[in-house]
């Protein structure tokens, strides 16, 4: 039986030429004592952007486990799907993120908000949670307002969840409800609303993916008051736990922190939050293995460093166009972008320096950084020119990826001495 283990992480391979680089992270963590779960997820959008095919992700994950014999689990993760996109992911994810954010706030009837309220009539009173200082207290009409906010994207979710299961056969899946990519944070009260509406649907949920407070740019650190993250995380946790008895989910259900990649900050937090509690997590990245990649280029000299370059300048040259997609996840300052003729006087080292996220560098730029890694389709327009130098230059491009999963993401995400 298909099974999320406590911990996964999700990582990005835009190009699929990463994936043993990316496992090879996670063989040394698991050397140390801690087992993570691979989770390899791209998006329609990244497809689309890129001109790749679902079945490219899994072809590049089998390769990676057979080569270095992975005997743990790992998954193929079908990366904000919705029912429009979701046909072209069903035979090659075992995964699935059903990206419910564009029917929130779509407001239900009056009839089917009634009829959730006087089935639920528990959350208009005050509940004491486990783990959580203060009683939930909602009333009626602030319940009501929660349930008109959610419950059509809740059946949204309902639908496509079943879809997948009828068009699978039987085959088992993990499924996530995501929820993150929308304007306003869901707050602990919100979220066990929303768990009792998608318990409602009879999804089997595996993980959700809420949008917490604060900044989740791309690629960078987290934005916002470290106190409210932790007491907002471990509330959270609590009211998991509490929805899975009280309303028949999973009991291994857990939250998913997206564009979780480089939250540096959130690190410590998340590590003494889970060990505290016992609870999973599963945490998602993207583009950060296509930065390193770029680095690794830049790194080798060469062709590579010019290559590298000329995505930069063309890059600076169409922000508006590169950002739109990405425009309510990334802050740039075009002030602070270094000039292209500055750039191409740079060695590789200093160019990877700028790029890396080493925040304490004094050659780092966030800016540089974040349009960069939307800048990935750039590359894709290469073509066999981008993908022929990640092969002739793979060693240097491996050691950069493998370094920054496991160095700069999992050791501190779960190891107390790191």
């Amino acid at each position: 039986m298909l099974a999320l283990p406590r911990y996964s992480f999700g990582v990005g391979d835009r190009f699929a030429h990463e994936a043993e680089a990316q496992l090879a992270a996670f063989e040394r963590l698991a050397l140390e004592g801690v087992l993570v779960a691979p989770v390899w997820n791209k998006s329609n959008r990244e497809h689309v952007l890129i001109g790749s095919q679902p079945a490219s992700v899994r072809e590049a994950a089998d390769r990676a486990v057979a080569a270095r014999k992975w005997p743990h689990p790992w998954f193929v993760d079908a990366d904000h799907i919705r029912l429009d996109t979701v046909e072209r992911f069903l035979e090659a994810s075992n995964f699935f993120t059903i990206d419910v954010a564009d029917s929130i706030g779509q407001p239900a009837s009056d009839a089917l908000v009634d009829n959730f309220v006087a089935r639920h009539g528990e959350l208009s009173t005050r509940l004491s949670i486990s783990g959580i200082e203060e009683p939930l207290a909602l009333s009626r009409s602030s319940l009501e307002g929660i349930v008109r906010t959610y419950l059509l994207a809740a059946k949204e979710a309902g639908t496509l969840y079943r879809h997948i299961a009828e068009k699978r056969g039987g085959v088992k899946f993990v499924t996530e409800v995501s929820m993150d990519e929308t304007d306003a944070p869901q707050t602990p009260p919100e979220l066990l609303v929303i768990l009792a509406l998608l318990a409602d649907e009879q999804i089997p949920l595996d993980t959700i993916a809420p949008k917490f407070t604060g900044r989740f740019n791309k690629g960078v650190d987290y934005g916002g008051d470290l106190d409210q993250f932790e007491r907002e995380f471990s509330d959270d946790i609590a009211v998991l736990a509490y929805a899975s008895k009280q309303y028949g989910l999973p009991p291994s259900v857990k939250l998913s922190v997206h564009s979780g990649s480089d939250k540096f900050s959130l690190y410590p937090i998340i590590r003494r939050t889970l060990a505290r509690t016992g609870a999973g997590v599963h945490l998602k990245t993207a583009g950060t293995t296509w930065l390193e990649e770029l680095i690794g280029l830049a790194e080798s000299g060469g062709d590579g460093l010019a290559l590298a370059r000329e995505i930069y300048a063309y890059a600076i040259g169409h922000v508006d166009e590169l950002c739109g997609p990405y425009a309510t996840v990334i802050d740039i300052d075009c002030g602070q972008l270094p000039a292209i003729e500055k750039v191409n006087r740079w060695s590789g080292s200093r160019l990877a320096t700028a790029i890396r996220h080493v925040p304490t560098h004094p050659d780092y730029n966030a800016n540089m950084r974040q349009l960069l890694h939307v800048s990935f389709k750039v590359a894709a327009q290469q073509g066999s020119r981008y993908t022929d130098l990640l092969k002739s230059n793979r060693a240097i491009v491996a050691e950069q990826v493998t370094e920054n999963i496991y160095a700069r993401h999992l050791c501190p995400l779960f190891l107390e001495k790191r």
